[in-house]
């Protein structure tokens, strides 16, 4: 049986989906375990991130069912989602590697002012520094009430822009790199699900396939 055949049609799909649902799996795993360990303490990260690795599940569900059953209405509705999921992703992955250090700027200090008072605290406890960016009035006001460690040992903290900074931009390429890489194998589904879903399956009745 060559691989443009009916049988190997089917077993890459269905390992595309396997691999799909691993990593749903994966990311409702990983969101559960930051909860639990206390490293992400946001409802809505943590909501978000289950809500995503639930919605891949389930679409890797319905394109295994498909692919083993050769449902054709279920193989369509797969291709359309993962169709529409690549046209988003992409272009959120682009705009990921593409944003600049002033754009990032731009929308820490905009995030940073919509917090509460709360959130902002349990920031600067967690990364160890005091304040946003050193905007004179503002800034002073974060550093009088700020309660990082840093300020028992030294006077001056660093400013936690600089450090969401740096760990913004890590995070955006990452988040950019494979964003695009999974963006690649969510086309290659859409082309096997459509080769897949206009081949004749050799088992079946001939009058049946339409």
């Amino acid at each position: 049986m060559v691989c443009g055949g009916f049988a190997c049609s089917k077993n890459a799909l269905c390992a595309l989906n396997v691999v799909y649902m691993l990593v749903g799996l994966l990311l409702i795993g990983v969101a559960a375990w930051g909860k639990g360990l206390g490293l992400v303490s946001s409802i809505h990260i943590i909501g978000g991130v289950i809500a995503v690795g639930v919605f891949l599940l389930l679409i890797a569900v319905a394109g295994l069912v498909g692919a083993v059953n050769h449902h054709q209405v279920l193989l369509f509705f797969y291709m359309i989602i993962l169709g529409l999921v690549f046209i988003f992703q992409f272009a959120i992955s682009c705009s990921c590697l593409a944003i600049n250090r002033n754009k990032q700027m731009d929308v820490i200090n905009a995030s940073w002012w919509v917090m509460s008072n709360s959130t902002r605290h349990e920031l600067e406890r967690s990364f160890d520094c005091c304040g946003l960016f050193n905007l004179t009035m503002p800034y002073l006001q974060d550093d009088t009430s700020c309660g990082a460690m840093c300020k028992t040992r030294s006077s001056a903290c660093q400013m936690c822009g600089e450090k969401f900074l740096k760990h913004s931009d890590e995070a955006l390429k990452i988040l950019g790199g494979v964003g695009l890489f999974f963006s690649f194998t969510e086309i290659l589904g859409v082309w096997l699900a459509m080769r897949f879903r206009n081949q004749k399956d050799p088992r079946a009745n001939p009058s049946a396939f339409l």
